[in-house]
């Protein structure tokens, strides 16, 4: 099946991000890929808001992780772009995140390949050429 593509801009990524939250479930994991400035951590604040998430959601490079509360339960953010190796997972917490029941959400996925489930959201966001005010989005659950 081809994998669902839209091209947003900033606005639109942040309303299309708060309605993906309001239907998300408690226990689903969201893997955000993409270069440095795509938009990531954007997406990741309006899931978190369309969650019910009141706290501010900030980005949690040098703490690697934060959670937050909402009605649905934990949300968890992860920022795995410092990690070295898979290695270092235990020690931020992932694999505890991912039995808590909550939505878990975790940028740079790549080192924690290993270790998510099977059953998740993935989203590559992307600069659009020539258009540097929308990036481009693609999204797929994942069945290995």
């Amino acid at each position: 099946p081809a994998v669902p593509v839209a091209e947003f801009t900033r606005d639109e990524l942040v309303a299309w991000g708060r309605a993906f939250g309001g239907r998300t479930a408690p226990g689903s994991v969201f893997t955000l890929a993409g270069e440095l400035g795509a938009g990531k951590t954007t997406l990741v604040q309006a899931i978190a808001e369309g969650l019910g998430v009141r706290d501010e959601v900030t980005s949690p490079t040098y703490g690697i992780a934060h959670r937050y509360e909402s009605p649905r339960g934990p949300v968890w953010h992860f920022d795995l772009y410092r990690l070295r190796s898979a290695a270092e997972l235990p020690q931020v917490g992932l694999d505890d995140a991912l039995r808590s029941g909550g939505v878990v959400l975790i940028e740079w996925p790549e080192v924690a390949e290993s270790m998510l489930p099977r059953s998740r959201v993935a989203i590559r966001l992307e600069h659009v050429p020539g258009d540097v005010a929308k990036r481009r989005v693609h999204w797929t659950g994942v069945e290995a």
